[in-house]
């Protein structure tokens, strides 16, 4: 076994045995990894307040077959904003859950790490409605996974030019000559620019706007139809969202 340095985000955390403590980490080296923290739970043990969600930091382990074994943090974030607020913990709780479903293990998961890390962040700063933040961390989600509508062409002729219908059967947009040949929904150009901004954002510039009610219902009607429709997992977080 060798040492090694893994900087990442903590997604879950469980009791094992009388004093040790289960991590699942998301880490830019080596995707998801399940490490232990080896009597991390004996009062006054220093790891007793890194294994915990929602941790983001460096972890020094030793590597063994299937997981790791962690001897010491240094800890950069605690979102300590964020823990502390209930409306703020369910819905960083439904992004941790998300991340850790869709994450693999020894994949390259920085983007997924980076857009978990920046949506925390927005969760703490309370400058945003969490129905537009869930809506943004969802198609970034479906990006980075290759599995997002297309909104920037018609579905069915490719004209990139009168998208006038978002069609869930179609897996996006519909222009206004082909629109009479499917079924979708109506779309205003707000809420079509939004949904184009957030796929082809970068992540450092992905929580940099809000939108009035009306487009944001709307967005929201959007996203969640696709969602019931293509990705219908019911994760237990959302019973508290």
């Amino acid at each position: 076994m060798g040492l090694v340095t893994l900087t990442g985000l903590v997604l879950s955390a469980s009791d094992v045995g009388e004093f040790d403590r289960r991590l699942v980490i998301l880490t830019r080296e080596a995707g998801k990894v399940t490490a232990f923290a080896k009597g991390a739970r004996r009062p006054n043990n220093p790891m007793v307040a890194v294994c915990s969600p929602f941790v983001f930091g460096q972890f020094s382990a030793y590597e063994g077959r299937n997981s790791y074994h962690i001897t010491r943090a240094d800890i950069k974030s605690y979102f300590r904003d964020l823990v502390t607020d209930y409306e703020k913990v369910c819905l960083g709780s439904y992004f941790l859950e998300v991340a850790e479903r869709k994450s693999a293990e020894g994949l390259d998961e920085r983007m997924r790490l980076a857009l978990l890390y920046q949506s925390l962040k927005a969760i703490e700063s309370g400058r945003f409605s969490h129905r537009l933040l869930r809506d943004i961390y969802e198609l970034k989600t479906w990006v980075i996974d290759g599995e997002y509508p297309n909104v920037f062409s018609c579905t069915v002729c490719g004209a990139k030019e009168n998208l006038a219908m978002f069609s869930i059967k179609n897996h996006g947009m519909v222009c206004s000559k082909c629109s009479n040949l499917q079924s979708g929904i109506k779309i205003s150009n707000s809420a079509l620019y939004t949904l184009q901004f957030i796929v082809s954002s970068p992540l450092e510039k992905l929580y940099t706007f809000v939108l009035n009610e009306e487009t944001e219902e709307e967005v929201t009607r959007l996203i969640t139809g696709y969602r019931n429709s293509y990705h219908p997992y019911k994760y237990k977080s959302e019973e508290f969202l």
